[in-house]
């Protein structure tokens, strides 16, 4: 018998709870109350994006009652722009969040009202200004550079240049997945150049509304979020001194996040409500003409939707099973850890059998997309059901930064489709 140690055991990575937002019947998973296998063969292809719309519904009601009734809800649809997310979110919340004279089209087109957009963004084109001023929406001015092509089209269409200065402040939002905010960045003007720029904005006759702060995104922390919204507000307040009208709209940013990884939880939205609710009761004698605002994104889609994509091959390479599928990071580059991930980490992976009863005997394995590079990962060494081609992967908390997101034409593979059901 040999005296030499055995080999480590393979180190497994931690493994996902159940997504609890979809129901199951008879094991399998239900999207729009549909069975998925059936929801597969209506969509008629694979892969493809499927968002819940009653999850979008519940998601917003439930925000609604948690926040006070003052402050408005805004969705930012850089998360999903798909036409028909646009226009039931619309119905839904009191306004859309643009990044481009593309989503001001989609939002309009949509039925969203002019006056309860705004378009955000560095690098606006002056024809992208001029476009939003003639649509009447809310331009949130990142640089002292848009101020004179935003009066020469309001000159040239006789109608009013409605402007909010994003701020770019001198803090952050402490735990965010992306910072957007505090120290050097692309995005609005610093805080200590805004003064200057308002009384510009003043000399140029434009009609300034108030200020926008975005300073991170993706955050689980209740109390972070909340010392962020409170150091915003102070910050608007202040500013407000300097602005040449009366402060109408103060868009305190998001930053609300969703669990993806394992030890991450749901947000806690009492601490926030309780804080927001300070906020309204503070505008309301401070800025008496203000409605203040929350943008959210992610928060608002992202756990109502999946991504399904095939089994077409499972291989077994050197004691590993590899479960090649018909789709990967050119639809999903998110889940392939290559969208802002500094250590990848698996997003939750169900495996739904095309054939026979689901679940059954699990196995360790990897599940990959069907391009020519090792970056094309979506789970990496996870326990799932034994898998056969023909079965469907499902990633979940899909419904942000998926299609639009990924570099559909890399490669030159089929393109995905995306339904709301």
């Amino acid at each position: 018998m040999s005296d030499l140690p055995s080999p480590p055991a393979l180190k497994r990575p931690p493994q996902h709870v159940p997504m609890s937002q979809f129901a199951q019947q008879d094991g399998e998973l239900l999207i729009g109350g549909q069975p998925l296998t059936r929801l597969a063969a209506r969509v008629g292809q694979t892969p493809f994006y499927a968002y819940d719309r009653q999850l979008l519904k519940a998601r917003v009601a439930q925000l609604r009652a948690a926040l006070p009734a003052s402050v408005k809800l805004h969705y930012a649809m850089k998360a999903n722009p798909m036409p028909a997310v646009v226009a039931w979110m619309a119905g839904l919340v009191d306004g859309i969040d643009v990044a481009s004279a593309g989503e001001l089209k989609v939002a309009l087109d949509a039925g969203a009202d002019p006056a309860e957009v705004s378009f955000a963004g560095p690098g606006k084109r002056d024809i992208e200004l001029a476009q939003a001023v003639a649509a009447g929406v809310l331009i949130n001015v990142e640089s002292a550079r848009e101020l004179a092509p935003l009066a020469a089209a309001s000159a040239r269409l006789g109608l009013p240049a409605r402007v909010a200065v994003r701020v770019n402040p001198d803090f952050e939002l402490k735990g965010s997945g992306m910072r957007m905010g505090g120290g050097p960045k692309q995005f609005g003007v610093d805080a200590e150049a805004v003064p200057e720029l308002l009384r510009e904005i003043g000399r140029l006759g434009l009609a300034f509304e108030g200020f926008h702060l975005f300073a991170g995104s993706q955050n689980l922390r209740a109390e972070s979020i909340c010392e962020a919204q409170q150091k915003s507000y102070e910050l608007a307040l202040s500013l407000a001194a300097h602005a040449p009208a009366p402060v109408k709209f103060l868009n305190l940013g998001g930053g609300f996040g969703i669990p993806y990884f394992p030890g991450e939880g749901l947000l806690d939205l009492a601490p926030i409500a309780a804080n927001l609710l300070q906020l309204a009761d503070r505008a309301a004698r401070e800025l008496p003409h203000a409605s203040l605002v929350i943008e959210l994104g992610r928060y608002l889609v992202g756990e109502a939707g999946v991504y399904v994509t095939r089994v077409v091959d499972r291989k077994l390479s050197r004691g590993q099973v590899y479960l090649v599928t018909d789709g990967g990071l050119n639809h999903h580059l998110s889940a392939s850890g290559n969208f802002g991930q500094v250590l990848r980490k698996n997003y939750p992976v169900s495996l739904v059998k095309a054939k026979g009863p689901q679940g059954g005997p699990t196995e360790q394995a990897t599940v990959v997309g069907p391009l020519c590079t090792p970056l094309d990962l979506l789970a990496d060494r996870m326990e799932l059901p034994v898998a056969a081609e023909g079965d469907l992967v499902v990633i979940f908390q899909s419904g942000a930064y998926g299609a639009s997101a990924s570099p559909a034409g890399f490669l030159s593979h089929p393109n995905c489709v995306e339904v709301l059901v």
